[in-house]
Parts: C-alpha cells; sequence; structure tokens
C-alpha cells in the first residue's frame, strides 16, 4: 500500500462521516450499544461483587480474588470460542438460538469486562474502608451504612473501573467475531467491520471506522481523566 492510497483513504474516510453514510453509522450505532449494554451489565454485577470480596470474609474469597485477577487477563478469543461452544447448536444453550446475534455478542463482552470492574472495585474499595470504615463507626454509623460510605468515597475509581471496561469492550475484535458472525446489517461492528474492509481494499470504511474507533477512545479517556486526575493533576 502506498502512501498517497493511505491519504486518500484518510480522505474518502473523512467524507464518509461528513456525508451521514448509512452503512457507517449503523455500524457504529451498533458498536456502541452493544459494548455500553455488556458494560453496564458488568458495572451492575461486577461492582457489588468486588465490593462484597472487599468487605465480607466469604467462603473461598481468597480464591475468587486470585481467580478474578487472572481473568482479568483472559484471551478474548479463548472467551469468544468457549461462549460459541455454549450457543452452537450442539451446545447446552443451542435451542436458544442466540449465536450470530448481537445478544451473543453483549454476552461474550461481559464476560471479558466482569472480572475488569470486579478487581478495579476490589481495590478501590479496599483503599478507602481502614479510614471511612473506622469515621463512620465512630460516628455510630450500621454496618450496611458503613459499606455505602466506603463505596460513596470510592466512587471515582469505580466509574474508572466502568469505563476501562466500556474501552476493553469497544475494542475488541476476535471474540465478537466468533460470536457475531461479522453479518453486514446485523453483527458487524467497528472492530470486525475494519477487519473485513482492510481484507476486501476498503481502506475508506476501514480508515473510517478508525477515525470513530479514535474518537471513542479519546473521550472515553478524557472521562476517565476528569473522574480520577492523576496525581498533581488539577482539575478544572
Amino acid at each position: 500500500m502506498r502512501l498517497s492510497d493511505l491519504l486518500n483513504g484518510i480522505i474518502q474516510g473523512f467524507q464518509l462521516l461528513i456525508r451521514f453514510d448509512p452503512e457507517l453509522y449503523r455500524i457504529i450505532f451498533l458498536s456502541i450499544v452493544v459494548s455500553g449494554t455488556a458494560s453496564a451489565l458488568g458495572a451492575l454485577v461486577g461492582v457489588p461483587l468486588g465490593s462484597l470480596l472487599a468487605f465480607r470474609p466469604i467462603w473461598g474469597r481468597g480464591f475468587l480474588i486470585r481467580l478474578t485477577n487472572t481473568l482479568m487477563g483472559l484471551p478474548p478469543v479463548l472467551a469468544g470460542l468457549s461462549v460459541y461452544l455454549l450457543l452452537s447448536n450442539q451446545g447446552p444453550f443451542g435451542r436458544a438460538r442466540l449465536l450470530f446475534t448481537p445478544a451473543a455478542m453483549v454476552i461474550v463482552q461481559f464476560i471479558l469486562v466482569l472480572p475488569i470492574v470486579t478487581g478495579l472495585t476490589l481495590v478501590a474499595v479496599r483503599e478507602k474502608d481502614r479510614l471511612v470504615r473506622d469515621t463512620a463507626m465512630a460516628l455510630g454509623a450500621s454496618r450496611w451504612q458503613t459499606d455505602l460510605a466506603v463505596i460513596s468515597e470510592a466512587r471515582r475509581a469505580i466509574e474508572t473501573a466502568a469505563m476501562a471496561a466500556f474501552g476493553r469492550a469497544i475494542a475488541e475484535v476476535g471474540a465478537v467475531m466468533l460470536v457475531g458472525g461479522n453479518i453486514q446489517g446485523q453483527t458487524r461492528v467497528m472492530t470486525t467491520a475494519i477487519v473485513l474492509d482492510t481484507r476486501q481494499g476498503r481502506y475508506d470504511l476501514a480508515i473510517a471506522l478508525g477515525l470513530v474507533l479514535l474518537l471513542l477512545a479519546f473521550v472515553v479517556n478524557s472521562l476517565v481523566g476528569r473522574v480520577a486526575p492523576s496525581a498533581g493533576e488539577k482539575r478544572p
């Protein structure tokens, strides 16, 4: 590929964005819906689970924490293969006919982001636990009121965990391609479309989607920086 082809692809990619190309925006919309749903579900389950592991000495707690830490680095292709086998016609959930649907993509992305939200919530709550718990108990708060106070103090880190999960989900390609099938108009999302269009030489659409993906990553990172400013960084 020559440099002129790359520049031409970038120009045509911008033109597709400006013209509101229907196919391009359908892919972007589906990507945001699937990844947003998976991230929201991951937060709904992961935040209580991470808090439970931090607050309560439940049976098998050490094993669950080690398992969560291990699954934070779960290879996406392995997650995709597992969901594929479960949802295939010969699998235990084959009758649900979810394979190659957006629902299957949400499931596999949920599996990938859940350990991230759980693990980061666990760390965030632990960091705030001792100081806030002692203060709350000294003021006469009940056990549940104390737990809620700790979670409230750790909310910025928890918000960061949720946005990190969305970043992981929206950038996923291998797992969603396995269970979604990259079907045009049904399960094609930005990452899988970029792979296909690049293979077919449709660089304009691939670059346009890459630009949107990069823009989304920038927005997510900006939000992360806003809710959890780094040390020494002053918030506006």
